[in-house]
């Protein structure tokens, strides 16, 4: 059973306990009928937890059922987003057979060829000849037996290079014994310092390597034979270099308030810009327009484990990379106004404060208060944390991101929290002329 499965089966056993009909809970939840039903089908996922938070609390779950549900909706957004993200494999073109061209026999005079040069040379076109009978030109044999000729003079050469210039005994060498023939940068064996071209532990320039005999090329060592692959695992982090986090975070960054109600700055007129999208489809539409944020921006990140072990959440650092003047642009209102029967809680951001920061806030559903989020968290692969943040200038357009800190029995570091290895932007809107979308009339109107 998929994420998405267990989900809708929830809903729909929370669902006829209750014994509310599918249009008394659409009302309820400020939905449609067929949106409720394709809920609870399977064929659709709410785009935010506070649909799902209403629901159960329609349908009278207890505690326990609604963390449950909570969980499960968590997992199938989680494997929703996963899946559209993936890229489609495309396939490469099959190489086009290019003919090899005509090469007419160099008229240069024959150099004399060793008798051992001349066996080689007959071992070398010799297979060919009996596999496939095919009939070579002289000049094509003679240019074989030259290219061997000529890889044995240097194999020659290099051997009695080694006789004469090698090193004094009691040298140490570096990479000698098993580990000869390794590039460069490996480790050598144990009780040996770093290899050449890797830097000291204390920060000093990476040392020369050992003065001694260059290795023979690759041409004249023939077909190179490929190393058998390590079964060791990965070398942990080195000292002073920080671990790989054991988290994996999934950002939107396109969340609407309730769904539904959010606004956009764009440089374009009315006429060129076209109707507003849901909220699924806001980061293409934004795109196409080259619009930003306006005024507020609402962040949602859901946090998993990637190992075994639980991650300690420790708090939330504020980071503002540029601030630069408003532009003198139009906002596009998405709706004129939905409302909602729940305000999520938040960490709210001030990006116009020198330094900013996450602060806690409660939320509010229909008159019950819900607690305000607070570090330190708990998160693991079975139990994911989905923390929202909401920031909002009236003075600058910033360019900012998150820092998550977190810890671990491996280890403790920070998390980048941002738009897809981009700063979020957020754009102050005071002023601005603003836009409303007419749906009768099928225009932008103000």
């Amino acid at each position: 059973m998929s994420e998405a499965e267990d989900f809708a089966r929830l809903m729909r056993e929370l669902k006829e306990r209750g014994g509310l009909s599918y249009g008394v809970l659409a009302r309820r939840l400020h939905t449609s009928t067929s949106t409720l039903h394709r809920y609870c089908n399977g064929e659709a996922l709410p785009a935010e937890f506070a649909v799902v938070d209403r629901f159960a609390r329609a349908c009278g779950a207890s505690a326990a059922e609604a963390v449950d549900l909570h969980r499960a909706w968590l997992l199938a957004d989680a494997r929703r987003r996963a899946g559209a993200a993936a890229p489609t494999p495309v396939p490469e073109p099959a190489p086009e057979a290019v003919p090899e061209p005509q090469v007419p026999e160099p008229q240069v005079p024959e150099p004399p060829v060793p008798a051992v040069a001349a066996e080689r040379a007959v071992l070398v076109v010799g297979p060919a000849a009996v596999g496939e009978p095919v009939v070579r030109p002289s000049w094509y044999r003679r240019r074989a037996a030259v290219v061997v000729a000529a890889g044995l003079a240097a194999g020659a050469v290099a051997v009695a290079l080694l006789a004469v210039t090698g090193p004094e005994r009691g040298t140490p060498q570096a990479g000698a014994g098993a580990g000869a023939g390794t590039g460069a940068g490996t480790q050598g064996p144990a009780g040996s310092g770093p290899a050449a071209g890797t830097p000291s532990a204390d920060g000093a320039a990476p040392s020369e390597p050992a003065t001694g005999p260059a290795p023979p090329s690759a041409a004249s060592q023939g077909p190179a034979t490929a190393p058998a692959p390590s079964s060791s695992p990965p070398p942990a982090a080195a000292p002073g270099q920080a671990p790989a986090a054991p988290l994996r975070a999934a950002v939107r960054s396109h969340v609407w308030a309730a769904g539904c109600d959010h606004a956009y700055l764009s440089e374009r007129g009315p006429a060129a810009v076209p109707p507003p999208p849901v909220e699924a489809d806001a980061p293409a539409w934004a795109s196409a327009q080259r619009a930003v944020h306006a005024g507020n921006q609402i962040v949602e990140a859901t946090l998993h484990g990637t190992g075994g072990g639980a991650v300690v959440l420790e708090g939330l650092e504020v980071r503002v990379a540029a601030r630069r003047t408003p532009p003198a642009w139009n906002v596009y209102q998405m709706s004129q106004g939905c409302g909602g029967g729940i305000t999520p809680a938040v960490f709210a951001v001030n990006l116009d404060a020198p330094r900013p920061l996450a602060r806690p806030v409660a939320g509010n559903d229909a008159g019950n208060r819900l607690p305000a989020p607070s570090f330190p968290m708990r998160v693991s692969a079975a139990e994911p944390v989905v923390l929202r943040v909401a920031a909002a200038t009236t003075g600058c357009d910033c360019d900012w991101s998150l820092d998550l800190r977190w810890s671990s029995p491996a280890g403790s570091g920070t998390l980048r929290i941002d738009d897809g290895g981009r700063p979020l932007r957020t754009s102050a809107a005071t002023g601005r002329p603003v836009y409303g979308y007419a749906v009768e009339q099928g225009r932008w109107s103000r």
